[in-house]
C-alpha cells in the first residue's frame, strides 16, 4: 500500500503509523501542541461570530415580502418627489425592526448559554494524564478513551478494544450494534465494514476502547453530512404556527390587492393608494408571530433553567406543555437512586463472606459502564488482599451481566454478576452454605423461590457466580458451566416527597407509568408504596406474546411495565403515543430508543452521553418535582404564544379589515399609511411583553394543544365584534359628529390603538379581565401606550408630521365611550366563548 496524502482512507494503516504521522504518542499530545493545532485549524465546526449573527438577525427583521415592498414603495415615492412621508415611515419601520431585533438577540443569547451547559465532553489522554474536555477542543492526534454510553466526537482509529460494540445507525442505518476491533483493512472497505474505526455521531453500546483521533469537525463523515443536510425537524406547534401564518398572509394579500385595485379605479393617488395598501398589509399581517414565539420560548427556557431544567431545543417547550403522560424508570426518580447493600447472602439466605468477596472483586475491577450498584459494592469491607485483574467482559443489555477474571496467585477465577435469570442460565453447579458443591438443577426451585420472595418484599436482587479458569484472556463465550454463589440484596428507598410530586402531576392532568427492567414483584411493591392501588403490571416476557394493536389498548390501563428489555421500551412508548402525548425520562443506554420515540425525551445531567444527546430536555437533578415545574413553564409559554395569536386574529385583524372596507366608501383614506404603521409600532411594545406575562392557574392545569378550528372560531366571532364597533365609530364620526377628513382619521387612529391595547387585557385570561393580574411590564407599557395615543394629537410637531389634529373634548369623549362599551362587551363575549367552545387551548 502507498502512503496516503490525506486522512480519508486511514483504516488501511495501523495505529503506529498514524501516531507517528500525526506527531503523537501513546501518551497523547502535549497540552501546548494540542492548543497550537486547535489555534491553527479552528474549532471543530465553523461557527459565525457574534457580529455576523447579529447582522443576519437584524437584516432578517426586514426580509418579509410585505416589508420589502413597503420600503421599496417609500423609496420610489421619494424619487417621484413625494418626500413628506418618507422619513417618518422609514423611521417607524426601522424602530419596529430594532425592537424585534433586540428581543430576539437576547433570546438567542439564552439559547447559546443553554447549549454551552450541555456541550458534549470526552475523555482525552494528554502527556499521559487523563482529562475531560469539551468535544470541540479535541484535535487530530489526541488519544481518547471510551466506555459504554459515550458519544464519539471524531473519526478515530482503534488502538485498544475490549468487547467493543458501537451503534452506527446514524451513519449506516444498521440497527444492530457493530463489533469493533483493532486491525488493518483494505482501502476500498465499505463504511459499514470498517470495524477498526469508530465514527463521530455514533456511540459505544458496550465494552471499552482507546482510540487515536484522525479527523475532526467538518472533515469527519458525520461533519460532511451535517453540512449537506442541515435541516431542522418541525414540531407540531411550529407547523401549526407556520400554516396559520400563511393562512393570515393569504387573506391579507388578497384584501390588500383588492383595496389597491378599487382605490385606483376610484382615481385616487397611485403612490398614496399603494402605500396605503402595503401599510394595511403590514398592519394586518402577524409580523410579530415569529418573534413572539421565539421570545416566549427563550423566556420559558430561562425560567426553566432557574428551576434546573436545560432546554436543548426551544420549540420542544411547546410540546412539553402538551404532555399528559410521563413514563420513567423508578431508580433515581421514584426512589432515591442511592443504592445500599442490605446483604450478600448464600443459598440459605445467610450472609456469606465468600460471596461478598466475589461481589466486591467484580465491582472493584469493573472499568466500563459506571453504575450505582458497583459504587455501593465497592464500599463493602473486605479483609482479603486484592488479586490481580487479568481480564474483563463488559456488561451489555443482551447478556445483562459483567464478568471479571482475577489471579489470586493460588488460582485464577472468572466472576460474573448480573440479573438473576441471566446468571442462573449459565450455572450448572451451586456452592451451598456449608461449602459443598452440588448440581444447580437440584436446588433450582428453591433458589427461584428465594428470588421471588425477595421481590415480593421489595428487595432488589442481583446474583453472583464464578468458576476456576486456566487462561488469562477471557471472552463472553467463557461464561458457561459456572457455579452459583449467592445473591446481593439491594435497597433503594422511596424518595422523600415523591407522593406529593405525583399528586402535583395529577393536578396538572399528567399521568405516571413506570417502565423498569427490575423484577415485577419489586416494581409492584414500589408502585403500591407510592399510592398506586392494585397496580396492573405487564412483564417483558408477556409483551412478546401481545400484538402491537392489542398492546395499544392494553397499555392504557397498565401502571407498571417490569422486566422490560431495552428494545421493548420503544415499543411501549409507540403504543402509548396512540392515546397520550408522552414524555419519557431516562439516563442509560437502554433508555435511548424510548427517548427517541417519545414526544418529549428527558434525560439528566449525569446521564450517559448518548441519552443526553437524544433528549429534548436535560434535568440538572434527577427529580420529578423539577419536571413538574418544567411542564408548568411549557404550558405558560404555550398560553402566552396563543395570546398574541388571539389578539392578532381578533382586534388587530378586525380593525385593519374595517379600515380597508371604509376606504372603499369614503372619499378619503380612513387612516394615512403612516398612521397605520404608527398604530402597529405603538401596540408592538406591550405585545412583545406577552412572552413573560402571568398565566392563570386554570390554564396551567390542562395540557395545551394546537387547535386551528378553535382559533378560526375565535377569529370569526371576535373579528365581527371588533368590526361592529368600528362601524359604530364610522357612523358616529360621519353622520353624528360630521367631522372632516383629518379629524376622522385622528379619531379612528385613537379608537384603533385603544381597542388593540385593551383587548390584550381581555384576551390574556379566560376569566373576567379584572380577576387576573397581568405582568408588570405589560401593564406599564400598555398604560404608556394609552397615554401616548391620547396625547399625540395635542403635540403640534408630532401631530402635524403624522397627519393628526387635536380632537374636541366631546369628540374624544365619544371615542372613549365607544372604547368603554367595546371593553365591556368583549369581556362578556370572551367569557361566553371559552365556556361554549371548550378546548385544550
Amino acid at each position: 500500500m502507498q502512503t496516503p496524502t490525506q486522512t480519508n482512507n486511514f483504516w488501511q494503516f495501523d495505529s503506529k503509523y498514524w501516531v507517528q504521522k500525526l506527531n503523537s504518542s501513546l501518551n497523547g499530545l502535549s497540552q501546548k501542541t494540542a492548543e497550537d493545532i486547535l489555534a491553527n485549524t479552528g474549532v471543530s465546526r465553523k461557527q459565525k461570530t457574534h457580529f455576523e449573527k447579529d447582522l443576519f438577525l437584524f437584516l432578517g427583521q426586514f426580509k418579509s415580502p410585505l416589508m420589502l415592498l413597503l420600503i421599496g414603495s417609500v423609496v420610489l415615492s421619494a424619487f417621484l418627489g413625494d418626500n413628506s412621508d418618507v422619513i417618518i415611515i422609514l423611521f417607524i419601520v426601522l424602530s419596529t425592526g430594532l425592537l424585534s431585533f433586540f428581543q430576539e438577540r437576547n433570546a438567542g443569547r439564552v439559547v447559546e448559554k443553554l447549549q454551552s451547559m450541555i456541550a458534549l465532553k470526552c475523555t482525552v489522554v494528554r502527556e499521559g494524564i487523563v482529562h475531560e474536555i469539551p468535544a470541540n477542543q479535541i484535535v487530530s492526534g489526541d488519544i481518547l478513551t471510551f466506555k459504554a454510553g459515550d458519544m464519539i466526537p471524531a473519526d478515530c482509529l482503534l488502538i485498544e478494544s475490549n468487547e467493543l460494540f458501537a451503534n452506527e445507525a446514524s451513519l449506516t442505518g444498521e440497527s444492530y450494534p457493530v463489533a469493533k476491533e483493532i486491525g488493518i483493512l483494505d482501502e476500498k472497505t465499505e463504511l459499514a465494514q470498517r470495524n477498526n474505526c469508530i465514527w463521530e455521531g455514533t456511540n459505544i453500546v458496550s465494552g471499552t476502547a482507546k482510540a487515536l483521533v484522525i479527523n475532526t469537525g467538518d472533515q469527519t463523515i458525520f461533519g460532511s453530512i451535517v453540512q449537506s443536510t442541515n435541516k431542522n425537524i418541525e414540531t407540531s406547534f411550529e407547523k401549526g404556527i407556520r400554516e396559520f401564518g400563511y393562512f393570515l398572509m393569504k387573506i391579507t394579500l388578497i384584501l390588500s390587492a383588492f383595496i389597491l385595485a378599487v382605490n385606483l379605479l376610484n382615481h385616487k393617488s397611485v403612490v398614496e393608494s399603494a402605500l396605503f395598501a402595503l401599510a394595511l398589509a403590514v398592519g394586518m399581517a402577524p409580523e410579530l408571530l415569529p418573534a413572539i414565539t421565539t421570545i416566549a420560548m427563550s423566556a420559558g427556557a430561562k425560567r426553566m433553567l432557574a428551576k434546573k431544567v436545560i432546554v436543548k431545543k426551544l420549540s420542544s417547550i411547546q410540546n412539553l406543555g402538551e404532555v399528559n403522560l410521563l413514563c420513567t424508570d423508578k431508580t433515581g426518580t421514584i426512589t432515591e437512586g442511592a443504592i445500599n447493600v442490605k446483604g450478600v447472602v448464600d443459598n440459605s439466605g445467610e450472609d456469606n463472606e465468600f460471596v461478598k468477596m466475589l461481589a466486591f472483586w467484580n465491582a472493584k475491577f469493573e472499568s466500563g459502564y459506571a453504575n450505582p450498584i458497583d459504587e455501593a459494592l465497592k464500599k463493602l469491607s473486605i479483609s482479603n488482599a486484592l488479586p490481580e485483574k487479568i481480564g474483563e467482559v463488559p456488561y451489555d443489555f443482551i447478556r445483562k451481566r459483567l464478568s471479571i477474571a482475577v489471579d489470586t496467585a493460588s488460582e485464577k477465577m472468572l466472576i460474573s454478576k448480573g440479573a438473576f435469570i441471566q446468571i442462573a442460565e449459565i450455572c450448572t453447579q451451586i456452592k451451598l452454605s456449608d461449602g459443598s458443591i452440588e448440581s444447580y438443577e437440584k436446588h433450582q426451585n428453591d433458589i427461584e423461590a428465594q428470588f421471588e420472595n425477595y421481590g415480593v418484599n421489595g428487595i432488589r436482587v442481583i446474583a453472583i457466580c464464578y468458576k476456576n479458569i486456566s487462561q488469562n484472556a477471557i471472552q463472553k463465550e467463557d461464561e458457561t458451566a459456572m457455579t452459583f454463589a449467592g445473591f446481593v440484596l439491594l435497597s433503594d428507598p422511596i424518595k422523600v416527597g415523591i407522593i406529593d410530586t405525583i399528586n402535583d402531576l395529577k393536578r396538572l392532568n399528567v399521568g405516571l407509568k413506570i417502565i423498569t427492567g427490575d423484577n415485577r414483584n419489586v416494581a409492584k411493591s414500589i408502585g403500591i408504596s407510592i399510592g398506586i392501588e392494585n397496580p396492573i403490571v405487564i412483564s417483558g416476557k408477556e409483551l412478546f406474546d401481545i400484538s402491537q394493536i392489542a398492546l395499544e389498548q392494553k397499555v392504557k390501563h397498565t401502571h407498571i411495565f417490569a422486566e422490560i428489555e431495552p428494545q421493548q421500551k420503544g415499543r411501549i412508548i409507540e403504543a402509548l403515543r396512540k392515546s397520550f402525548t408522552v414524555a419519557y425520562m431516562g439516563d442509560g443506554i437502554n433508555d435511548v430508543s424510548a427517548i427517541n420515540v417519545a414526544d418529549i425525551g428527558i434525560s439528566v445531567e449525569n446521564a450517559v452521553d448518548v441519552a443526553r444527546e437524544a433528549a429534548d430536555f436535560v434535568l440538572m437533578e434527577k427529580d420529578l418535582s423539577v419536571l413538574v415545574d418544567g411542564i408548568k413553564e411549557g404550558r405558560k409559554t404555550f398560553a402566552n404564544t396563543l395570546k398574541y395569536i388571539f389578539i392578532n386574529t381578533g382586534s388587530t385583524f378586525g380593525n385593519m379589515f374595517s379600515v380597508a372596507i371604509a376606504s372603499l366608501v369614503l372619499p378619503f383614506l380612513p387612516m394615512l399609511p403612516k398612521q397605520i404603521l404608527l398604530t402597529n409600532f405603538i401596540t408592538d411594545f406591550p405585545y412583545l411583553t406577552i412572552a413573560s406575562d402571568n398565566v392563570d392557574d386554570e390554564q396551567l392545569a390542562k395540557p395545551g394543544k394546537w387547535d386551528l378550528k378553535f382559533i378560526r372560531n375565535y377569529m370569526v366571532i371576535f373579528g365581527i365584534h371588533s368590526s361592529l364597533f368600528d362601524v359604530l365609530t364610522f357612523l358616529t364620526l360621519l353622520y353624528v359628529l360630521k367631522v372632516k377628513e383629518a379629524s376622522f382619521q385622528t379619531s379612528w387612529f385613537v379608537e384603533s390603538i385603544l381597542t388593540e391595547l385593551f383587548i390584550l387585557f381581555i384576551i390574556r385570561t379566560h376569566k373576567n379581565f379584572f380577576k387576573s393580574q397581568p405582568s408588570k411590564y405589560l401593564f406599564i407599557l400598555s398604560i404608556l401606550g394609552f397615554v401616548l395615543t391620547v396625547a399625540l394629537p395635542y403635540v403640534p410637531f408630532v401631530a402635524n408630521e403624522v397627519g393628526l389634529v387635536p380632537l374636541p373634548i366631546f369628540q374624544l369623549g365619544a371615542m372613549l365611550t365607544i372604547v368603554t362599551f367595546y371593553i365591556i362587551t368583549a369581556d362578556l363575549l370572551k367569557v361566553w366563548f371559552f365556556r361554549k367552545y371548550r378546548s385544550d387551548v
